[in-house]
């Protein structure tokens, strides 16, 4: 059995909830609550698996870069996702960042393969 690339988008926003999930629950701070990372991930989420459009898979691609980036910002500008990535909010953080960016990384790479494969085929 084989999955669809855009299954494996859908897997890899979820993984990223998850891993965003962790972080809150190690106690890395966020602006709001709940966090918005994990609202704006597992809605994309549902709306790669249930909407049949061609394009749907994009979103989930660009959601994933969306979490990458904001991953390098925030490293660059505080140091929070490296101090993440480092121990700062202990084994937590440190597990959550990188759930949170292996699902960020599956999502893009799977939702651009997806994006490409799905407009190829609606011409």
């Amino acid at each position: 059995m084989t999955l669809s690339p855009r299954t494996i988008t859908v897997a890899g926003l979820v993984a990223g909830a998850i891993g965003i999930g962790l972080l809150w629950a190690a106690g890395v701070e966020f602006p709001f609550y709940p966090p918005p990372g994990l609202l704006i991930l597992t809605a994309g989420a549902v709306l790669v698996g249930l909407l049949r459009w061609s394009w749907a898979p994009a979103l989930g691609a660009f959601l994933g870069l969306f979490i990458i980036v904001g991953f390098a910002l925030s490293s660059i500008i505080s140091g929070t996702g490296t101090g993440n990535l480092t121990g700062d909010a202990g084994v937590g953080g440190i597990i959550g960042t990188v759930i949170q960016l292996a699902g960020a990384v599956v999502a893009l790479a799977a939702g651009s393969v997806a994006a490409r494969r799905e407009v190829r085929t609606a011409r």
